[in-house]
């Protein structure tokens, strides 16, 4: 097995490229005043690293759902074709999938070309929804205007994306871009996961889970012009393309009226930023690396922001900390500062859940068996499990809680198997391997009815909880949180004592 090695940046206090320690520690006072929940951050300027971090039980190397910062990844395949002379960004989409197409395509699906696709602007009203056979269904969804004449935010156009390069390459995204992108400009492929299609083609929507460094090192490409250590690896007329308004995105502030910066303009697959000239890779929840030529840095953050105008207060946030940067080269040696700094970053730690580890409730279930009467009951990520090609697990059918000093094993039974994970009760996070994925789960007692179970999967964006209410001989499961991918009921779920 080989070994993964990459040139590693610079490393150097935040004077010696001009920006004080106090505006990166006033930075990290405003992303932990608890409106979002920070996982890594890294700050780059003149091409070195001057701050990063991660908040403990995040770490360096962990990758991270990337939601729709993926889309970028997907953008840059196409650009790399594009470089190699293997597509023009004017092929019609018809021309690319002929046995896909309807037998009679509409006039505007005739039009539709590969820059439209590029930069939301197919001309659908409404995104295609992918089944099995998910490139016919996105050709036969109506393209109800002129191709780049209209946007509409369009993550199944950016899956196709990945499939418009497997048909010019033979290639999927991952394979196509290991030796071209990933290898050369340091990026572990063999870490990378991908969410994949029924099709096999992997989810350039927003299927992959990469680290913070991974996105700041593709975006470092495109503040480079598409140059990495001397070799041109995009062309340059694509780079100026991608990372200038290509279509305007106005029409978003009817669908996300809190996330301003979403309404200034969109590239290919990148978006424009409110200060002149800055554009970013973007994902939900807060997945951002924002490239600010004037400035020549690049911040790359991921987080789990619950909601788009926290994601967006991040981006204003940031806006105010550039602000913060004087002009010039460098600043004088602050030795005790970059210290203080130094330290803080090293010791960077999520808070401890809140907790209460015991009520009158506990002894009356403790090590009592449940049996799921109705509803759908998941602990795990499906994220996951669609990204390794595993059949998930059938809901849970059973479960009971056996509580410890500090600590609840939790049995559980789903398809007649029977499973244990461990859950701290002291607030903090006990890490269990469970349909493949690392979850930490943490058990508290809000009321003296309710047990409070929160699941982390640390290669997530989301945690989820779930609430078990006991009433008697029955329990009531509600889930908060937890986004799309983390599974768990949509509507409650009941439970009887055995």
């Amino acid at each position: 097995m080989s070994i993964f090695r990459r040139k590693e940046f610079i490393r150097v206090a935040p004077e010696e490229v001009g920006v004080p320690s106090e505006a990166v520690d006033w930075l990290l006072d405003r992303l932990e005043e608890g409106w979002t929940e920070p996982h890594g951050l890294m700050l780059m300027r003149k091409g070195k690293i001057f701050a990063e971090g991660w908040w403990s039980p995040y770490a360096p190397g962990i990758r991270h759902g990337l939601q729709s910062h993926t889309k970028t990844y997907a953008a840059t395949a196409v650009g790399i074709a594009y470089t190699e002379g293997l597509l023009s960004l004017d092929e019609r989409i018809i021309d690319i999938f002929p046995d896909k197409a309807p037998k009679e395509p509409s006039e505007n699906l005739k039009k539709l070309k590969v820059r439209h696709v590029l930069s939301m602007g197919c001309g659908m009203d409404e995104m295609p929804r992918p089944g099995l056979d998910w490139i016919r269904d996105f050709l036969a969804t109506p393209v109800n205007h002129e191709p780049g004449t209209t946007y509409m935010y369009n993550s199944t156009g950016s899956t196709l994306l990945g499939a418009i390069v497997r048909e010019k390459t033979g290639l999927g995204l991952h394979d196509y871009l290991k030796p071209r992108l990933f290898d050369k400009i340091g990026i572990d492929a063999a870490n990378l996961r991908w969410m994949r299609m029924p099709d096999g083609m992997e989810v350039g929507g927003g299927g992959l889970l990469a680290t913070t460094e991974d996105n700041l090192r593709l975006m470092k490409l495109y503040a480079d012009g598409g140059v990495w250590e001397g070799e041109r690896i995009l062309a340059e007329d694509y780079v100026k393309l991608a990372t200038t308004l290509q279509n305007e995105s106005a029409t978003e502030e009817a669908v996300n009226p809190p996330a301003k910066d979403n309404f200034v303009g969109y590239g290919y697959q990148i978006w424009m930023c409110r200060p002149k000239g800055v554009y970013r890779a973007d994902g939900a929840m807060g997945q951002f690396t924002i490239v600010v030529p004037d400035k020549d840095m690049i911040i790359a953050i991921t987080e789990n922001a619950s909601g788009a105008h926290w994601a967006q207060k991040t981006l204003d946030i940031m806006w105010d900390f550039l602000e913060r940067i004087p002009e010039g080269e460098a600043l004088p040696e602050n030795a005790e500062a970059a210290a203080k700094l130094k330290r803080r970053l090293s010791s960077l730690a999520l808070p401890n859940e809140a907790y209460a580890p015991f009520s009158q409730r506990r002894s009356m279930i403790d090590g009592a068996s449940f049996n799921v009467v109705s509803g759908k009951l998941y602990l795990g990520d499906m994220m996951r499990i669609f990204m390794s090609g595993a059949k998930p697990a059938g809901g849970i059918s059973q479960f009971c809680f056996k509580f410890n000093d500090d600590s609840c094993d939790i049995t559980i039974v789903r398809d007649g198997v029977q499973e244990v994970l461990t859950a701290a009760t002291d607030g903090s996070r006990r890490r269990n391997v469970f349909d493949s994925a690392q979850l930490l789960l943490s058990a508290s007692w809000p009321s003296d009815d309710t047990l409070r179970l929160v699941i982390r999967n640390i290669e997530g964006c989301h945690k989820k909880i779930l609430n078990f209410t006991f009433k008697g001989t029955g329990c009531l499961i509600n889930e908060e949180g937890g986004g799309m991918f983390m599974g768990g009921a949509a509507e409650p779920v009941t439970a009887a004592l055995i």
